[in-house]
């Protein structure tokens, strides 16, 4: 089967590679209509991460179901389904309470394992024709009779969709409060329109990319350019001392309006522009090491931050990745009923073929290009 493969730093290819194929009982095979590039999977294109050559990325996966295990009970051939990107069982104890980002039962040296992702298990990606989908009865979400009409809605219930709601959950977003997000890439977009969705009586989204901050604009947001360095006054000032809650979507390779890496940015603008006692909201990535980081700190995963402003002020920080499972199901209940339409941030549809040169738009910033859907 063919499958966008890493080759090392911005080197992906399309290769012929072993087919996809059933392995366990509990195992079903999709066959891969939607699958997203995502902002985590320039981290991986980058070379900043462990990731291994030869693997095959993609974890914001979608299609029909060809082929299931003797063990699955649920899932039908024939089914359309949408995978969430972490991969969890359904019983370990962190599965039972909800956590299935950091499921205990996967091939991974630390808790939790997703598609094509490094350090999270040896899962292929569905960058391909085909994937291997474990745990099947628990992973998979069956659509409505309108996945297919909807499908580039759907498609975002793997990842980015229920990760920017997440933001707005871990930051405590409830009715008529105002919220900040920092970062307007497709998940930073997701957790304006759930702030929104969640009934936020204003919505600002701080970034520098004209292209971004319009569809954020076209969210009913107010866009915010940081190019000036007045973000955190325009923010005081719009909310009239600070925003009730914030969220981080941007993670470790933030930087200034110079390009130079300030991966403590984010965070310290957050703790300055939400108000005492507020609530931040972290989902942009953040590792434990990273060798490609500007100081000797950063390198280590450690950040230069205001703990003390934060801790003065009162503020509350949530952080890590999104149980997807937790949300997307009254997620896809809310595109099914046509109260949500995340799909309003794609901006290019193209073939698997084209994947290489997709990566290479996206990761230059390329105006225009806010979210990519691959079509194997």
């Amino acid at each position: 089967m063919k499958a966008l493969v890493y080759r090392g730093p911005r080197t992906v290819a399309v290769e012929n590679v072993p087919d996809a194929r059933i392995e366990r009982p509990t195992d079903v095979l999709v066959r891969i209509t939607s699958t997203n590039i995502c902002g985590s999977d320039l981290h991986m294109y980058e070379g900043r991460t462990t990731m291994e050559e030869g693997r095959t990325l993609g974890h914001e996966n979608l299609g029909e179901v060809v082929e299931v295990g003797d063990g699955v009970d649920r899932i039908r051939v024939g089914d359309r389904v949408c995978l969430p990107f972490n991969v969890g069982c359904g019983f370990c104890a962190n599965c039972e309470r909800g956590q299935t980002g950091f499921c205990l039962s996967v091939d991974s040296d630390t808790p939790g394992g997703a598609y094509g992702f490094a350090e999270m298990g040896t899962y292929a990606g569905g960058q391909a024709e085909y994937l291997r989908v474990p745990w099947a009865d628990f992973n998979c979400l069956v659509l409505p009779e309108d996945a297919q009409e909807k499908e580039n809605d759907y498609v975002m219930l793997a990842d980015i969709f229920p990760t920017g709601y997440h933001a707005t959950e871990l930051a405590g977003v409830s009715p008529g409060e105002s919220v900040v997000v920092y970062g307007a890439g497709p998940v930073g977009l997701m957790a304006a329109y759930s702030a929104m969705l969640r009934g936020a009586s204003q919505v600002m989204v701080v970034d520098r990319h004209p292209d971004r901050l319009r569809l954020a604009e076209k969210a009913g947001a107010t866009a915010i350019d940081d190019s000036d360095g007045g973000h955190v006054e325009k923010i005081l000032e719009l909310t009239g001392g600070g925003a009730d809650r914030g969220c981080e979507c941007v993670g470790y390779q933030a930087h200034d309006a110079e390009g130079r890496e300030t991966p403590e940015s984010t965070m310290n603008d957050l703790v300055a522009s939400v108000r005492a006692t507020g609530g931040i909201g972290v989902v942009g990535v953040f590792l434990p090491q990273d060798d490609g980081a500007p100081t000797e700190l950063t390198r280590a995963g450690k950040l230069p931050f205001d703990f003390g402003q934060m801790w003065f002020k009162g503020q509350t920080v949530r952080n890590g990745q999104a149980n997807v499972k937790a949300y997307n199901r009254q997620l896809a209940q809310l595109i099914h009923h046509d109260r949500a339409e995340p799909s309003f941030i794609v901006s290019h549809e193209l073939p698997l073929d084209q994947a290489p040169e997709a990566y290479r738009s996206f990761d230059d910033r390329d105006a225009g290009w806010t979210k990519v859907v691959l079509r194997p």
